[in-house]
């Protein structure tokens, strides 16, 4: 199929994207990647007026470390956050993530920014965000804008992005000490997950000290398994530890049924990548 006509834009600044976003509101639709832009287009399952290729806007596309953390631009493809050696070292669970995203391909023109704008409940880089406590850059007019990462996923394909707003970069904190580990489970390599986990820890002679749990594909966002992480903290994921914080998990999670999996399948999976995953983390920090 062929989308249906619009308007095409390509802006060299902020203030002449600003002025695009303003002059179309809810009818103009940003281009980064357009790895999820460009196929409902095609398929007309929307039709803005205009599409606003951002692509050209200077100094979104670096990675750079700075005294708060990892500054990463929201265009930085991710096939670069893959094999970035800044990330590896200051984000290394973005990078352990990276190879799960899709293929090649659609790694090599797929966004940061343009994930994250998307929020799509299986992806991986918003649970990665949640759990590596990052911080959202929203610019418009009016000024710059930081959201955590915890709450600027809203529902599925919602944002906290406020209407003239544009995605800019993501801020990752230093996290010295931590170990992190990513797993998820599909029926193909490529396909979006059933279900995923981004999880750290603070690791002392095998005992999880600190734990950060966070879901992806089992709810209508990332999600944070509380209880979970409370059932590990200060254990080692011994057979016992892993029990009580499956049950837990189980009491958190309401995961969604569809035509891909039902709703105990993904809560069954959910509990086998947390067993992996706290054996992982124990491991590498024994």
């Amino acid at each position: 199929m062929k989308p249906a006509p619009f308007e095409y834009h390509r802006p060299a600044s902020l203030a002449e994207t600003y002025d695009l976003l303003e002059r179309y509101g809810e009818g103009g639709r940003l281009l980064a990647g357009g790895q999820s832009l460009v196929p409902t287009l095609n398929m007309r399952l929307v039709t803005p007026r205009a599409v606003i290729d951002i692509n050209r806007l200077p100094d979104l596309d670096a990675i750079r470390v700075t005294p708060e953390g990892l500054l990463i631009g929201a265009l930085v493809r991710q096939d670069t956050l893959e094999t970035s050696l800044l990330v590896a070292e200051h984000a290394p669970l973005v990078a352990a993530a990276m190879p799960h995203v899709g293929h090649g391909a659609i790694r090599a023109r797929g966004t940061i920014g343009g994930s994250l704008a998307l929020a799509d409940p299986a992806a991986e880089l918003p649970a990665c965000m949640v759990a590596l406590g990052a911080t959202i850059r929203a610019a418009s007019r009016q000024g710059r804008r930081d959201v955590a990462a915890a709450h600027f996923f809203r529902g599925i394909y919602t944002t906290a992005l406020e209407p003239g707003e544009i995605l800019t970069e993501v801020l990752v904190p230093p996290t010295p000490g931590w170990r992190w580990a990513f797993q998820e489970l599909a029926r193909r390599h490529g396909d979006f997950a059933l279900a995923g986990l981004a999880a750290g820890a603070r690791v002392r002679a095998g005992v999880l000290e600190d734990v950060r749990l966070v879901f992806l594909g089992v709810g209508t966002k990332p999600v944070r398994a509380s209880a979970a992480e409370a059932a590990l903290a200060g254990r080692r994921p011994n057979a016992d530890a892993l029990a009580a914080a499956g049950r837990a998990l189980d009491a958190e999670l309401d995961p969604p049924g569809d035509i891909h999996g039902s709703s105990s399948l993904r809560r069954h999976l959910a509990r086998v990548l947390l067993a992996r995953v706290a054996g992982r983390l124990a491991e590498d920090g024994s």
